[in-house]
């Protein structure tokens, strides 16, 4: 078991709701990839070329855009990659959908990606045989791509039972025999006990990478904030429930971003020094380096003064006090303010359509 050292850390961009532009995802790399993030992981709900419509190649201006991007991660030491959703493909795993998921892998090559991620996540899995085919899928795409590295996210991430709730009951072993099945090479993704963990530690992730044979990756769904209920909340704080001793036990900590690129900087510089400082690390130290570094003053010394506002209040319970906050940040000049601005008006609003259709 290594010693605690601060595990890779990447960035997985997989929330619903309003996409990222470009400038943005540029911007949020400059500011992560110096704090020492490695890789970014390209898998927004929105894009329907990796969801719903996944066997159909992006257009080529967004293959372009997407091509222009992978280059600036690479230019700035950060691997890219590229989340694919094959939509029920394992439900009949036949020769046709093998043709259209080899053709995919094909068009992704070309765009030219240093990760490959195989996410079964947001589909139904009550089936008998569900290791098996997924199992089967990874192995096909892992002998197909060009990517060095191949990520999967299973179908049941966590043992939170609103998984089997809402995509059927898991079946017996499932995790087990996944991880029996997976090449050892392949990396898995896991959110912790719950969807959203509050806390992830050691005993946790020992006892996952048992069942699967291997340390997990973890997917860290903080900062997002991308819920019909979340998306009221600017999640701001720096990360608390994380042990610095979680190091040992993974082969990565990946980060679900936050649906503002910048605002969701603050809390993602706090992870490096999580782990850099141990025990020794202070959240709100944490959060105050952090914001002055991705706004400076006075800006984060208003985030500070507004943090329980707005991550804990957030918008419904704001009422009168939106118009006053409003006009405070009107007065600064800073594409931090202009984020803040955007969500007390709602410009991040996600819909339970949209996560039910993206």
């Amino acid at each position: 078991m290594q010693t605690h050292s601060t595990p890779e850390l990447g960035i997985i961009e997989a929330f619903f709701g309003p996409a990222w532009s470009w400038a943005e995802r540029t911007a949020v790399i400059d500011h992560l990839a110096p704090a020492g993030y490695g890789f970014y992981h390209y898998a927004p709900k929105s894009d329907a070329h990796l969801r719903r419509r996944w066997d159909e190649p992006h257009p080529p201006e967004a293959a372009a855009a997407i091509a222009a991007f992978a280059a600036h991660c690479r230019s700035r030491g950060v691997r890219f990659g590229v989340g694919l959703t094959p939509f029920e493909v394992h439900v009949d795993f036949d020769d046709g959908a093998r043709m259209r998921l080899a053709a995919r892998l094909a068009a992704l090559d070309a765009i030219g990606i240093d990760d490959l991620a195989i996410l079964f996540d947001d589909m139904r899995g009550d089936l008998p045989d569900l290791a098996e085919q997924q199992a089967a899928i990874v192995d096909f795409c892992a002998s197909r791509t060009s990517a060095t590295r191949v990520y999967v996210c299973p179908t049941y991430y966590s043992d939170d039972r609103v998984l089997d709730r809402v995509f059927g009951e898991r079946p017996a072993g499932y995790l087990e025999t996944l991880g029996r099945l997976l090449d050892p090479a392949i990396r898995i993704y896991w959110t912790g006990e719950e969807v959203c963990s509050r806390e992830i530690g050691p005993g946790h992730l020992a006892d996952v990478a048992a069942r699967l044979g291997r340390p997990v990756c973890l997917w860290d769904n903080y900062p997002v904030n991308d819920g019909p209920r979340m998306s009221d909340h600017l999640h701001l704080r720096g990360f608390t429930g994380r042990s610095a001793a979680n190091a040992g036990h993974l082969q990565a900590h990946a980060i679900n971003p936050a649906l503002q690129p910048l605002l969701g900087c603050i809390p993602a510089l706090t992870l490096p020094s999580l782990y850099d400082m141990k025990d020794a690390y202070r959240y709100m130290t944490a959060f105050r380096e952090a914001a002055m570094t991705i706004a400076g003053e006075p800006l984060a010394g208003m985030l500070e003064a507004d943090l329980l506002s707005f991550q804990d209040s957030g918008l419904m319970r704001l009422s009168t006090r939106r118009e006053a906050l409003e006009n405070r940040y009107k007065a600064v000049n800073h594409p931090v303010a202009a984020e803040v601005l955007k969500w007390l008006n709602s410009g991040y609003n996600v819909s339970a359509d949209d996560v039910q259709t993206q």
